[in-house]
């Protein structure tokens, strides 16, 4: 197996349960790792035989964007979905952080796994 993978995706979105964050957008970063064979674009040297993560990225951004989830387990369930069934990955790893979050730490998140069944 092999990985194609995004590191710091930071996006603004409306995450959070309180009233104040329901009002502003927060930063929230994504890592992804996704599984593909990359063999033929090694031989190929063609965009259209690996995972487009430029691609990926531009479609994690909208979508996200445009969100307004109160958890961001939520958020990363529906991406992970999303990467899964738009671009038919086999299995990927997720990390969604929210930068800030809780005074004195760097970041709080999820960390999930997904494959398609």
């Amino acid at each position: 197996m092999d990985i194609v993978y995004i590191k710091q995706l930071e996006i603004e979105t409306i995450i959070g349960i309180n009233d104040w964050e329901r009002k502003v957008r927060q930063k929230v970063c994504i890592d992804l790792e996704m599984a593909t064979d990359i063999r033929e674009a090694g031989k190929t040297d063609n965009i259209d035989d690996t995972l487009n993560y430029k691609t990926i990225a531009k479609r994690i951004i909208q979508f996200v964007e445009s969100s307004k989830f109160l958890l961001i387990e939520a958020l990363a369930e529906n991406v992970a979905a999303i990467i899964l069934e738009e671009f038919q990955v086999p299995w990927l790893k997720l990390t969604l952080s929210k930068p800030g979050a809780i005074r004195g730490s760097r970041d709080v998140g999820v960390i999930i796994e997904r494959g398609r069944i």
